[in-house]
């Protein structure tokens, strides 16, 4: 590879001689006709000069040699001081041209039909807080059903997924407890009636002077004793989960049975159910949850710095993310009073309307809540741009010129942004077409 760069030199180097030769051999003739062209025109001028003027042309013939030679370099010297001063060489204190302005911008009459002018000013502001959440049940239309008795699961007569009606029977449990309490309750009516019909007799012989006073006041006594333990015997079954009318059927027929029916309390939705055939269960078991799904919460946690800027009845939005963040409108129907001490923060609640059935309890969602109005100074969202991760503002210099200038803003609302620092009231901004300001700005940067 070296030697073939050394061949390719040698080769070389012959062609670059000759045209150098060449260049130099050219350039001397050129030269050579520019002074002749010279000194043919000064001939001329000389020729010219003497017919008119034959003593200036005397005296330039006895003047020096040098200063002949002199007067043939003259128009070059002339040209290079005037190309020399043209670049201010001779210029000890050059102008220096000033730069333009990163952050101004320039605007033409197109650009003024796109943008709004305006002024920086103090208004109500009303900002909007953002807070996670979710969809839960409204607790004013749930029910968690339980076992009235101690029994074993007999039947099984709802599923989840199925509306009931208040009064309907969701399951069928067989009681031994439940036997015990008829049986309690007809021995108590028994008693009860044989308590009567002795106070009766008594009354009838204490009018014959037959018995005594005393004895009259124990038979009443024994009556009124034997009613209130029969009262509390159907109230037991009450309890126990017999209606009125069928304690009424045992009392007048005797027949005792042992099965309990699980009622629905509320109409609705089942969404919930604990239990199987053949289970045994307990008063404190819950076996079935009916929600009435018509109306649910939204419930949010907000931060206790943010508490004081939340009413009861402001309007507030709901977002779902799980319907295409749909925006649902409401009102915020509770706040808490106190304060979670583990997590800082204050449950807000609000109600929506689930009449499609489309929201579901469980949903996650962002709740969107209007503080109180408060003076502050704002500026318009399209007012605002972000550069370099910064929001600026265009202040008005004059009619076709702003500056750009960082601020430091809040959070959005209602299509403002609150001013923190950088802006002062009255200053004059284009408050619309910010982002086309900033485009002409970057083009004019270019040099577009």
């Amino acid at each position: 590879m070296k030697q073939e760069f050394i061949d390719f030199i040698a080769e070389l180097r012959p062609r670059v001689v000759s045209l150098l030769n060449k260049v130099r051999y050219h350039s001397k003739e050129y030269l050579e006709q520019i002074i002749q062209t010279q000194n043919k025109f000064y001939q001329g001028a000389h020729d010219w000069l003497a017919s008119r003027a034959p003593s200036v042309t005397r005296r330039y013939d006895a003047s020096p040699h040098w200063l002949k030679k002199g007067l043939l370099y003259l128009p070059w010297a002339v040209i290079l001081f005037i190309t020399l001063n043209y670049f201010n060489v001779f210029d000890r204190n050059p102008v220096i041209k000033s730069v333009q302005d990163p952050n101004v911008v320039v605007v033409n009459e197109d650009l003024h039909k796109m943008i709004a002018d305006g002024k920086a000013q103090i208004s109500p502001f009303v900002e909007e807080l953002r807070a996670s959440g979710r969809v839960d049940f409204n607790e004013l239309f749930l029910s968690r059903i339980g076992a009235n008795v101690t029994g074993r699961v007999s039947d099984i007569l709802a599923v989840p997924g199925q509306m009931v009606k208040q009064g309907d029977v969701l399951a069928k449990i067989t009681s031994t407890e439940l036997t015990q309490s008829q049986l309690a309750y007809l021995k108590a009516k028994s008693a009860s009636q044989l308590a009567d019909q002795a106070a009766n007799r008594a009354k009838i012989l204490y009018k014959e002077d037959v018995i005594a006073l005393a004895e009259l006041q124990k038979r009443e006594a024994e009556s009124s004793s034997a009613r209130a333990e029969f009262r509390a015997a159907n109230d037991q079954l009450r309890v126990q989960g017999m209606d009125q009318a069928s304690i009424n059927r045992l009392a007048k027929s005797g027949l005792i049975e042992s099965i309990n029916n699980v009622i629905a309390t509320i109409p609705g939705e089942i969404v919930e159910r604990k239990i199987n055939k053949g289970q045994v269960v307990q008063p404190a078991d819950a076996l079935f949850t009916v929600a009435d799904l018509s109306t649910l919460w939204a419930i949010s946690e907000v931060p206790e710095s943010n508490s004081y800027l939340i009413r009861k009845g402001q309007k507030a939005y709901v977002i779902i993310p799980a319907l295409r963040n749909q925006q649902i409108e409401g009102v915020v129907a509770h706040v808490d009073s106190i304060v979670n001490p583990q997590t800082r923060t204050v449950v807000v609640r609000m109600e929506l309307s689930n009449k499609e059935g489309q929201i579901k309890p469980g949903m996650l969602a962002t709740m969107l809540i209007e503080s109180q109005p408060i003076e502050k100074l704002v500026v318009p969202v399209g007012a605002v741009v972000r550069e370099d991760n910064h929001d600026h503002v265009f202040i008005r210099l004059d009619d076709d010129m702003y500056r750009m200038v960082p601020v430091k803003l809040g959070p959005e609302g209602r299509g403002y942004r609150p001013v923190i620092s950088g802006l002062k009231e009255g200053q004059e901004i284009a408050t619309e077409g910010a982002y086309h300001l900033n485009t002409e700005r970057k083009r004019q940067l270019s040099g577009g």
